[in-house]
């Protein structure tokens, strides 16, 4: 919403500045976005004479003028061919930075000639896209002007409109805050009716259901063109175009008053009535900006005899639209339902100022009051004489009152106003106090209870008036700020980061086909309004979206991706089905080597799980080969859980048939991890680390080959050997796995390097023995190994 200081002053008695009205808005809780200030702009600009203009002696387009400027006579030499003596015109000093040309004037000699000074062209100016000459002032305006009062310009002060406070969408409604803030007086904004001339004998039709009251008036023999000066200048100052002299009345009523209004050309209307009902299958209108709209039942339109003939509160149509051979013309002053406007603003793509307003519900009071206003602008610009006002259906009723004690402000805001300054805010906003009871005016139905009215006191006294009081010292939580999930969701994230993953952050939705290939999709947790037809499931895993991400990076050339995320899953619609889940993603593709060996990814992400797994302080976990879910390669994949009903994590390949069905292109390995899995460490007695033990006596390894089962997994075999003695075997990780010749059918070789860590003494032969012999032992007994012979 833009509007002029001038134009304020036009509903507004006061003295104030641009500045001082732009601080009294935000005081009073308008969000102002940009103040426009021409005069800043032109501050060194100011109106100068020519005295006398001879020709340059060393050029032929060149004149030498003697001007009197602000600052005395000055020489200035001038290539504009209307520049002569006796001519008003601009001035601009030394010094001074020309917009339109975007170059700082010097002095410096012009063929010789020095120049003190420039006169300038209304598009250096910038005051006109283009011109011919240097600017022609009227010869009244006297020496020292500024350049802005000169052109009439002025600041244009642009704020944002909250949806609840549609009577900001009217200078006058702007003009009554301010009043109430103590800024000036405010004028009456009370409009006189204007007697008709003869009875309208159009009948006017409504459905009661998207427009529940509709006035209008015939006025006869009008004079339709330009409007005048003082009118262009107030459209154009906000941004609009003039159009003629009907139309920018009509857009004059929508900023002075908030108050959309329609004209039709009578002679075009057919059928010898006009209504505002519902649409009808089939129906099409042509609307102003050119295009043709299909009509759905959902659209409230104005019709007549032929059909549809506007939109209701959104666009008047091509058919009705005045023109300068406009003669007699219908005035339309209705009122039409917020929420059918705003969904048919929606539905057709249509952002008109009309449907701006009317969305957000403008004053059902001022109904036939703006029809009488404009009926009063039309007769003085336009001549003519008008018939009488006719009204088809009920104007809303207004907002009921409520019952306020004067005491709550104090109790809600902490504010110390007495009772008869609350009084004065309310009855300056425009409510009518009665007592306990206040009743708010037609133009703000937004208030709806006494915490509405305690806001309104409140800002028009001012935040700056409430109490500033320190918030009571609350006690450190036991434990630490944060929880353990918010400690390890923190560990998470810098682990992955550390070991070259890119954080992601994608929606808590998904497409529900996508969702249904991760065991998702259930409609229990799809979206009522989803924000994209694509996104309308909550999402079971967060994996399906990494791979879109990295699906999407490989079709722009970047294929070699790392992403992780950690946030939330939905299995249910109960608080407890949801999860918090890191996710990580690679989808390798590394450069291509002249000996064609390459490295196994599947291993790497392992060993980043497990390295996550020990961050988060995870207890040791069984490796389940063969039961990962369905989204998994059933080869290549794994789960790590601590018993059947507790699964931790899973990870390995990607199905091929799920890369597939999302367009993704394999191999791409991942895992998901459920942080809510993960038992809490066991609060220890003391926060005091134990001693650091090191031995000084040199480690030793021994290997072993063990025959255990074609399926058993690695990590079942390491388990007991780490066991045999926790006191002097210090690792034990598997180096080799074969299967082939000398190994029989069914079977296959692990190779295990077993670590030994001597603590005390150096050991004997005999004691590494025995050792061994217990190794073999809990390997036979855990797994049914073997050692190879």
């Amino acid at each position: 919403m833009k509007f002029t200081l001038s134009w304020l002053k036009e509903h507004l008695d006061t003295t104030a500045t641009v500045d001082e009205v732009v601080e009294a808005m935000v005081m009073a809780g308008l969000e102002v976005e940009h103040v426009e200030n021409p005069a800043a702009k032109l501050a060194q600009f100011t109106v100068a004479k020519v005295v006398e203009a001879v020709q340059h002696p060393n050029a032929d387009r060149l004149r030498v003028c003697q001007v009197d400027t602000v600052d005395g006579r000055k020489e200035i030499v001038c290539g504009a061919s209307n520049a002569r003596a006796g001519l008003t015109t601009i001035y601009a000093p030394i010094g001074a930075f020309v917009p339109g040309s975007g170059i700082t004037l010097e002095a410096r000699p012009v063929r010789g000639v020095v120049s003190n000074g420039m006169l300038c062209s209304a598009a250096e100016l910038e005051t006109a896209s283009e011109s011919e000459g240097i600017v022609e002032l009227p010869d009244t305006l006297a020496v020292g002007v500024s350049a802005a009062e000169a052109f009439g310009l002025e600041a244009v002060i642009d704020f944002e409109v909250t949806p609840n406070r549609p009577d900001w969408l009217g200078v006058v409604g702007i003009a009554r805050d301010l009043a109430a803030a103590g800024l000036g007086k405010l004028k009456d904004p009370s409009v006189a009716p204007v007697p008709g001339k003869f009875p309208e004998t159009l009948e006017i039709r409504v459905d009661g259901d998207a427009c529940p009251v509709f006035a209008g008036r015939l006025i006869r023999g009008v004079k339709n063109g330009p409007s005048p000066a003082w009118l262009q200048r107030k459209l154009i100052a906000v941004g609009l175009r003039p159009i003629s002299a009907l139309v920018d009345i009509t857009n004059l009523m929508s900023y002075d008053r908030c108050r959309p209004l329609h004209v039709y050309d009578a002679a075009k209307l057919a059928g010898g009535f006009i209504e505002a009902r519902l649409g009808r299958d089939g129906e099409k209108l042509e609307a102003l900006d050119g295009k043709t709209y299909e009509i759905t039942p959902e659209v409230c339109v104005i019709a007549d005899g032929s059909g549809a003939i506007g939109l209701g509160g959104v666009m008047g149509g091509e058919s009705t639209k005045v023109s300068e051979t406009t003669t007699d013309v219908f005035v339309e002053s209705a009122y039409f339902d917020p929420i059918r406007t705003a969904q048919t603003g929606r539905s057709l793509g249509i952002t008109s100022d009309a449907q701006y307003r009317f969305a957000r519900g403008v004053d059902t009071g001022f109904v036939v009051p703006g029809l009488e206003m404009a009926t009063r602008l039309i007769l003085d610009i336009c001549g003519g004489e008008p018939s009488e006002v006719r009204v088809a259906g009920q104007i809303p009723a207004p907002p009921a009152a409520i019952a306020f004690d004067r005491a709550y402000v104090k109790k809600l805001a902490g504010l110390n106003v007495e009772g008869a300054r609350i009084d004065k805010i309310l009855t300056d906003l425009g409510f009518e106090v009665r007592g306990e009871m206040v009743t708010p005016p037609t133009w703000r139905r937004d208030v709806q209870g006494k915490a509405d009215l305690v806001e309104e006191v409140a800002r028009i006294e001012g935040f700056a008036s409430l109490p500033s009081e320190p918030l009571p010292e609350m006690p450190r939580a036991v434990g630490g700020v944060l929880t353990v999930r918010q400690t390890r969701m923190r560990n998470a994230r810098r682990a992955l980061a550390a070991r070259g993953y890119a954080e992601a952050v994608t929606w808590s939705f998904m497409r529900t086909d996508w969702a249904r290939l991760f065991g998702g999709g259930d409609e229990k947790l799809r979206l009522t309004n989803p924000i994209a037809s694509d996104l309308d499931c909550m999402r079971p895993s967060i994996l399906p979206n990494l791979i879109d991400a990295a699906a999407r990076n490989a079709r722009r050339g970047f294929e070699d991706a790392a992403f992780f995320e950690v946030g939330p899953t939905f299995k249910g619609d109960e608080p407890a089905d949801q999860l918090t889940v890191v996710a990580a993603l690679i989808a390798p593709h590394p450069p291509r080597r002249w000996d064609g060996a390459q490295e196994d990814p599947l291993f790497a992400l392992k060993a980043d799980l497990m390295a996550l797994l020990d961050e988060m302080g995870a207890p040791p976990l069984q490796v389940m080969q063969g039961q990962a879910s369905p989204w998994w390669h059933p080869g290549r994949s794994a789960r790590l859980q601590l018993g059947p009903k507790n699964v931790v994590a899973e990870f390995g390949e990607l199905h091929p048939r799920v890369l597939k069905d999302m367009d993704a292109e394999g191999p791409i390995l991942a895992f998901e991890l459920d942080l809510g899995a993960i038992p809490e460490p066991k609060r220890k007695p003391t926060k005091t680390k134990p001693a650091l033990a090191l031995s000084a006596l040199m480690p030793l390894s021994r290997d072993f080959a063990f025959l255990v089962a074609s399926d058993t997994p690695a990590g079942e075999l390491v388990r007991p050997i780490l066991g045999a003695d926790k006191g002097l075997i210090a690792d034990a990780r598997v180096f080799d796995v074969y299967q082939g010749k000398g190994v029989p059918e069914g079977q296959k070789s692990l190779a295990v390097e077993v670590t030994i860590q001597p603590t005390e003494k150096t050991l004997t032969d005999a004691e590494i023995e025995a050792l061994s012999a217990r190794i073999v032992a809990a390997a036979e007994k855990a797994v049914g190994a073997k050692l190879r012979s």
